[in-house]
């Protein structure tokens, strides 16, 4: 039988979802990011998307990396500040496709749903990005 996760009101801050749990992506690059695993890339059935839920304290960040497949990114509260100099709030849907370079950050903090068709590879920028968790100027 195959399993079912619900989670009730996503929207709420990511702070105030303590029902789930939480750990934090110790990864080198990455910075303060906590995640939820939705689902995980599973090599004996050979699934190669994941799902996670990601919280973003204030001036958290991930690494730079590139996608191999498709990234779909759903803000669920917050602010999410893209490498690129793009910043996305609440509601915000971003889709990147196979071959994007990112690191995402949040200046003021953030929840987000990142669904990945394929892994992520990292990479070092090979232009200037915008800085980790720098605010947008108003």
């Amino acid at each position: 039988m195959a399993e079912i996760e619900f989670i009730q009101n996503v929207f709420r801050s990511g702070f105030d979802l303590t029902d789930i749990e939480w750990t934090t992506w110790a990864e080198p690059g990455r910075a303060g990011v906590e995640h939820h695993v939705l689902w995980a890339p599973n090599a004996e059935t050979g699934e190669e998307s994941v799902g996670l839920l990601l919280r973003f304290p204030p001036t958290a960040h991930g690494d730079f990396h590139e996608h191999l497949g498709y990234e779909l990114m759903l803000v669920l509260d917050g602010q999410l500040d893209h490498s690129d100099g793009d910043s996305y709030v609440k509601g915000d849907l971003i889709v990147e496709g196979p071959g994007t370079q990112h690191q995402m950050s949040s200046a003021s903090g953030c929840t987000v749903l990142a669904i990945r068709t394929r892994p992520a590879s990292p990479r070092t920028p090979q232009h200037p990005i915008r800085p980790v968790a720098a605010a947008v100027a108003s």
